[in-house]
């Protein structure tokens, strides 16, 4: 979802969150200022709620307490400032209840990408997700092309891409989840031309 600076001058926290409850659409806060939040695409719907599936999945086959939130829950992040984001899917495992319209302590955050967010995602958010000192996986999908970025802090952030085919390990759940799977009903070029090939060589094989 892209942003627009809703207002030149700053607000506090109290007053954001307050104001959040009662708002029609949604707002992120960055030090102060707040943003207002655009609709999404189908094909990012479609993304999100796969891997959201996914993940809730794989909780349940392990039996793990956590829980899978979409983009109507918001993270809160104390540093370099007080900010608040919607990521579009979240993995929380330590839910501290500080409050039931956010989070404090996400295992893993998901965010799509567009051409409207990419230079959010793979800036700002980046830079105030990595001082979470919970999170241990940031993970960047393009609904695009058929591409999945995954940051891990125990490899030092570096970024990870998987393809058409690829499995992903999700360390912190010790959870593998497909490439294929994420773009379920998803239709770019990568991923039809990826079904194709893998229709052919079943094919060729009976």
């Amino acid at each position: 979802m892209s942003l627009a600076k809703e207002v030149d001058y700053k607000i506090t926290e109290t007053d954001y969150l307050d104001g959040e409850r009662i708002s029609d659409i949604k707002h992120e806060y960055i030090d102060g200022v707040v943003y207002a939040m655009a609709g999404a695409s189908s094909k990012h719907n479609i993304i999100a709620k796969n891997i959201s599936f996914l993940l809730e999945s794989s909780l349940r086959e392990k039996n793990l307490a956590c829980d899978v939130f979409s983009s109507d829950m918001k993270v809160k992040i104390a540093k370099p400032d007080i900010s608040f984001f919607y990521p579009d899917v979240m993995l929380v495992c330590d839910s501290d209840d500080e409050d039931s319209y956010y989070q404090n302590s996400p295992l893993i955050i998901v965010e799509v990408l567009s051409q409207s967010t990419r230079r959010n995602d793979f800036t700002t958010k980046m830079m105030h997700y990595f001082n979470i000192a919970s999170l241990e996986e940031y993970v960047l999908i393009e609904q695009n092309i058929c591409q999945v970025q995954v940051y891990r802090k125990n490899d030092h952030w570096k970024a990870s891409s998987y393809f058409p085919g690829d499995t992903i390990l999700f360390t912190s759940i010790n959870s593998t989840l497909s490439v294929e799977d994420i773009y379920y009903h998803i239709n770019n070029d990568d991923i039809v031309q990826y079904l194709k090939e893998k229709q052919d060589n079943i094919a060729l094989n009976d």
